[in-house]
């Protein structure tokens, strides 16, 4: 009992061959590939586009990490404490033992190039006795300066109702500091 075929009917089940001829037929095989890259790529970018949003939403101050860390170059260092204290000055027996130390060595590889040996005492005493031996020396301009800040911080603190400071005593302190 087989399947009778009606060959008047428009709709007889086709294959192989003829199917490809009539699809063929029927839409250009390049449109039917342009048609089919188009839905591809919408729905690639209508499924990774909110994806890439929310990773993009999601990764801001995961960026300010980056090259940080225990072990990153460029810390931050922690800021100075107030209550600290400042270095002592540094002892002048310890000072001039380590020129001497420095300057013996240079005049031992001067000796050693067949020039003339340095007078070690009398260099030791040139540089600890010039002027930037003994530390910073506070310029005129700069004590003027603090001095101007000093008053106009007097000014406010008046302008306040407040008890001004005494300028001098106020102007050695924030020199001090410096």
């Amino acid at each position: 009992m087989g399947l009778k075929e009606d060959s008047g009917s428009p709709f007889r089940p086709i294959g192989g061959r003829e199917a490809v001829r009539l699809v063929t037929a029927m839409v250009p095989v390049g449109d039917l590939v342009d048609l089919q890259a188009g839905y591809v790529l919408t729905l690639i970018t209508l499924i990774a586009l909110p994806i890439a949003l929310t990773a993009f939403a999601f990764s801001g101050p995961l960026w300010q990490n980056i090259g940080g860390g225990p072990f990153a170059i460029e810390q931050e260092m922690p800021p100075p404490s107030r209550l600290s204290q400042p270095e002592p000055p540094v002892d002048r027996k310890l000072q001039e033992a380590e020129a001497r130390q420095m300057l013996e060595a240079k005049s031992y590889r001067r000796e050693q190039r067949g020039e003339a040996p340095l007078d070690v005492e009398a260099e030791v005493i040139r540089l600890l006795e010039s002027p930037g031996a003994a530390g910073p020396a506070i310029d005129e301009k700069l004590r003027a300066e603090v001095r101007q800040l000093v008053v106009a911080r007097n000014e406010r603190r008046m302008r306040r109702g407040e008890e001004p400071l005494d300028v001098e005593a106020e102007m050695e302190r924030q020199l001090a500091d410096l």
